[in-house]
């Protein structure tokens, strides 16, 4: 069975690979204040090239999914946890990301990778930023996604998991699913034959920090040797940082109330693998120090909301404000992974401040996991 398949190629005047420019950007300035228009596209050829140029090839190739009864190239597999990739994948995700902005951002709407394909998205827990961005994202490189809400699929009560994953696998091409607990995606990997994109779980939010991480490469420059001090809940963002530093080499710091630590054998696997530097602590006010990004998140999640007043107690203190990020430093960036609570959990002047690069963040959501579906999708 044929399929549609594509490769990009960056041309700049800087020699670098895009992974050399994972550590330092020297070809093209991605800062705040550098317009998109610094990458111009060639493809098609009525583009001009300017300061560097990107080049997308499509052929036809024989498909991957040839086997019915399972993954059947070895080489691809489901985006679960970012920790089960090496750093070298995970590099060059991030580089793919690039030049799929890249060109999205040109105008050029013929690359179509996903031409003939479709993706179910499971959602358990709504979300605007995971379907949008999904969905955008697919559409664009000309795929076509199918909502399937939580009335929709009731995964383990109205129908076993496996069944739904056994199902959904021999009508799509890949399966996006946010849900609950992290069994369930792990169940859904296990029994469908096609990709599994983890688009949350309570356990872990891979893709969120894929994004986060782009993010901080454009605007920082570099992720490896940056700071980054999360404060809040020990949540399912901390835990995919934690496994993102048991890959590529970075200082990240949880700065949480106590009894409110990320899952301890996470830490230990950040810590084991000897990559990063990993510290948990109590005190937001010296974890900020030096910090090249101050993250923060709700300190309820979906699932938590109960919890709300007795977190507003516990987590007084941790709160971002302007106080906070003066601590941080004038070079500190502020992150949030959305939806926020203003005035719970950042001030409305962080989230607004020049220092904030909250939306340029949202908006990676779809680039990362453009690169992401790509990926497994094996093209």
């Amino acid at each position: 069975m044929a399929a549609f398949s594509s490769q990009c190629s960056v041309r700049a005047h800087n020699p670098s690979s895009l992974s050399s420019r994972f550590s330092s950007f020297s070809g093209h300035s991605f800062g705040r204040t550098a317009p998109f228009s610094s990458i111009s596209v060639s493809y098609p050829a009525t583009f001009p090239a300017t300061r560097g140029s990107i080049s997308c090839q499509t052929s036809s190739a024989t498909s991957p999914f040839s086997s019915v009864n399972g993954k059947a190239n070895s080489e691809l597999k489901d985006f679960l946890h970012i920790s089960d990739f090496d750093k070298d994948t995970i590099l060059k995700l991030l580089d793919r990301a690039l030049e799929v902005k890249a060109l999205l951002k040109s105008g050029e709407r013929t690359f179509l990778p996903f031409k003939g394909k479709t993706m179910a998205m499971i959602f358990a827990k709504p979300s605007m930023r995971t379907r949008v961005s999904f969905e955008t994202g697919f559409s664009l490189l000309g795929g076509h996604a199918i909502y399937l809400g939580p009335d929709d699929i009731q995964m383990g009560k109205r129908e076993e998991t496996r069944d739904i994953a056994r199902v959904l696998s021999r009508y799509n091409d890949i399966i996006m699913a946010r849900v609950f607990a992290h069994q369930d995606i792990l169940d859904l990997a296990k029994y469908a034959t096609v990709p599994v994109v983890n688009g949350l779980t309570d356990y872990n939010h891979p893709c969120q920090i894929m994004a986060d991480a782009l993010t901080i490469i454009e605007h920082v420059g570099k992720l490896e040797g940056t700071k980054v001090v999360y404060v809040g809940d020990g949540n399912n963002v901390v835990h995919s940082w934690l496994l993102l530093a048991a890959v590529v080499p970075f200082h990240f710091v949880c700065a949480c109330p106590k009894d409110f630590e990320p899952d301890e054998k996470t830490v230990e696997k950040a810590r084991e693998a000897g990559i990063s530097k990993i510290e948990i602590t109590n005190d937001p006010k010296e974890a900020v120090k030096g910090a090249d990004v101050v993250y923060s998140d709700v300190w309820a999640s979906m699932g938590q909301k109960e919890e709300a007043a007795y977190r507003r107690q516990v987590f007084q203190g941790f709160q971002v404000d302007e106080n906070l990020m003066q601590l941080a430093g004038p070079k500190a960036y502020f992150m949030h992974c959305l939806p926020a609570e203003r005035g719970v959990e950042v001030t409305d002047g962080v989230i607004e401040a020049p220092n904030s690069i909250v939306f340029p963040q949202a908006e990676n959501r779809m680039h990362a996991q453009n690169a992401i579906m790509l990926h497994v999708l094996g093209m």
